[in-house]
């Protein structure tokens, strides 16, 4: 009798040994726990094997489903590359693209250009989680993810938009003209510095580049809170000293609602890139997508700056200052 394998049971397979749970896999593809239970039962029936071993407390994948689930990510793979090739037929982009980004980048840059893609491609669909939190692209359901910084897993595919990208210090000129322009990197402990949360660990240790190699200075302040924009906002209206990406702050620095308190270059490099988890996901808008939003980041580097939008050009020795 010839097997017929369905491709939602191969997709539950492969969902729940990653999670390592019928539950979870139920929950990450949006079913009931008893359909992703007949699921895996009936790829089992069809393969003749056990690919899980059931107890109680615990469910483990079997060496016969260790041996079969690379095959089967293979198998949808294949799948999505076929889909993707029939994509490239086609003269126009269509489709969904699940999207992560940060908050206040999000908001703030990403919208509008967003709004300005999708007007040029209607077809497409764009899904979007705006939020600080750094997302599982497995468990979260997410094509590809906008991210600043380097990489802690490398076996993610990284495309950069903006490798030039660094962080920099500012305040509004009301807070600095209440408080002073610090001086030195040291003068920050004078400072109200206003910090953010991310994955439960406050960003209280702030790293520059100083003519010495980098110097990381600790800072405190009277608020934090996890979500970025907020962060910017406060320092926007005068309540302390934000150590932000150029990128988040570039309209407010033009405007002049901030002002950088050193020069750029003493800020830590903060790349910008798109990130996914697998090529598979690098469909044809995708790909769009990166070009788009490259060349959006691009126009804020041409960006002239004007040599008073220092607050204090760091030239003293002591400083250490670049």
């Amino acid at each position: 009798m010839k097997k017929i394998i369905r491709l939602d049971d191969l997709h539950m397979f492969v969902t729940a040994a990653k999670l390592g749970s019928f539950s979870a896999a139920a929950r990450a593809l949006d079913t009931s726990p008893a359909f992703a239970s007949a699921a895996i039962q009936r790829l089992e029936g069809q393969l003749d094997v056990r690919l899980f071993v059931r107890s109680t407390r615990r469910l483990r994948i079997s060496d016969e489903g260790e041996r079969y689930l690379p095959h089967a990510e293979a198998a949808l793979i294949a799948l999505t590359s076929g889909e993707r090739a029939l994509d490239e037929g086609r003269d126009e982009l269509s489709g969904p693209i699940r999207l992560s980004m940060p908050s206040d980048l999000g908001r703030n840059v990403l919208l509008p250009w967003l709004e300005a893609f999708q007007a040029e491609h209607p077809l497409i669909q764009l899904q979007l989680r705006i939020s600080d939190s750094v997302v599982d692209f497995f468990t979260d359901q997410i094509d590809v993810g906008i991210r600043y910084g380097l990489l802690a897993d490398s076996s993610l595919i990284s495309l950069p938009l903006a490798p030039w990208n660094r962080r920099t210090l500012c305040a509004s000129p009301d807070y600095l003209a209440r408080h002073g322009v610090p001086e030195s990197l040291d003068a920050l402990a004078r400072h109200n510095c206003l910090r953010y949360v991310m994955s439960e660990q406050t960003h209280e240790r702030w790293t520059f580049h100083t003519r010495n190699g980098p110097k990381t200075v600790v800072v405190t302040g009277d608020r934090v809170s996890d979500d970025a924009d907020v962060v910017r906002r406060w320092a926007v209206s005068g309540a302390g000293i934000v150590y932000k990406s150029r990128i988040d702050v570039m309209a407010d620095l033009k405007a002049g609602r901030l002002v950088e308190v050193f020069a750029q270059e003493v800020g830590q490099p903060a790349p910008l890139q798109m990130v996914c988890a697998h090529r598979h996901s690098l469909t044809p808008a995708v790909h769009k997508l990166r070009t788009f939003l490259a060349a959006r980041c691009s126009q804020l580097h041409d960006v002239p700056r004007d040599s008073q939008d220092i607050a204090h050009p760091p030239l003293d020795q002591e400083a250490g200052l670049m």
